[in-house]
């Protein structure tokens, strides 16, 4: 039997942390507070900046979370980004990828990344984007390809950006601007095109119609001149009218590419089919006329030479003359 001294001795510290409805070193964060949403190797500061500049990575940080706000990453050395590079940070607004020496961005890199409002890749060495890069960056607001090499930038590269209102393409290799590639940037207010070589030919009739409904600063639009063709060359690009494309020809609309790539097939079967069924026609008539004349009596030919007469008829008077 237990002794009443035996109920007045406290417990354990250890039976105490047992008996408690929570651990307390679960409670009890290990390191600086939100030091496990910092990514590795970044300075995070209040209000979701993680710092990452000038750090020499070679890849995307691991550890990103949706409390990133802004993710610098500049001044780094990332080559590549593969597909999904950003998950985890789907609260992302703006993303710093300037001087990495940038030269492949899969077609999925951005996914996860809804949020987004500001991109920046200039300074790198990017020669194409692959079609659908931004196409789910759906809030981006700026974008900066500017100091690249891209000779040509296609139409679903870009997509549909509806909240996309300024777009900097200065500086790198682009001659011209397929149609399409401003349609889908229905915000679109600033544009900034310096620095590339255009040729003032047809390809470029999308661009000046454009620029001629949003007419750009005159700083920036005078440094847009034009490199090729020989009599165009140093001519600015805001001083051309449409006219000035009169001889050029309009490009197929894609309701008449939609209707072309339909009707052909089927009229190149059509062909075919009548084309078969009229050999198949003139086949079985052509046999059926080589059976009726193998069914049909021959009859022996007419002797209409000259040198030889006919026998004469045993009974005749010639005949009996002869013998």
């Amino acid at each position: 039997m237990l002794s009443p001294s035996f109920l007045l001795r406290p417990p354990p510290p250890l039976l105490l942390l047992l008996l408690l409805p929570w651990p307390v070193w679960a409670a009890t964060p290990t390191g600086t507070p939100g030091a496990w949403d910092c990514p590795e190797a970044c300075a995070c500061a209040p209000g979701g900046q993680a710092n990452c500049s000038g750090l020499g990575l070679p890849a995307v940080p691991a550890g990103l979370s949706r409390s990133v706000r802004t993710l610098l990453l500049d001044h780094n050395h990332v080559r590549a980004l593969p597909p999904g590079a950003f998950v985890g940070a789907g609260a992302l607004l703006r993303l710093d990828l300037r001087e990495n020496g940038l030269r492949w961005v899969h077609a999925r890199a951005f996914w996860g990344l809804g949020a987004l409002q500001q991109l920046d890749l200039s300074a790198n060495q990017l020669e194409a984007l692959a079609p659908g890069t931004f196409a789910s960056l759906r809030a981006l607001c700026k974008l900066s390809l500017a100091d690249n090499r891209l000779a040509r930038l296609e139409p679903a590269a870009l997509g549909a950006l509806p909240l996309l209102r300024a777009l900097s393409l200065q500086d790198n290799e682009l001659t011209a601007l397929p149609p399409g590639v401003l349609t889908g940037l229905p915000t679109l207010n600033s544009l900034r095109l310096r620095g590339n070589p255009w040729a003032c030919g047809c390809a470029l009739r999308p661009l000046c119609a454009w620029l001629r409904r949003h007419p750009l600063p005159a700083p920036e639009a005078e440094m847009l001149l034009c490199v090729s063709p020989g009599l165009q060359t140093l001519s600015p690009l805001t001083a051309f009218p449409d006219t000035a494309f009169r001889r050029c020809v309009q490009p197929l609309a894609p309701r008449d590419l939609v209707v072309i790539y339909t009707l052909g097939p089927v009229s190149f079967l059509a062909s075919l089919a009548t084309c078969l069924a009229l050999g198949s026609a003139l086949t079985a008539w052509g046999a059926r006329r080589q059976r009726a004349a193998a069914r049909r009596p021959r009859r022996p030919p007419l002797n209409l030479g000259l040198g030889e007469a006919p026998p004469a008829d045993p009974g005749s008077p010639a005949a009996t003359a002869q013998v």
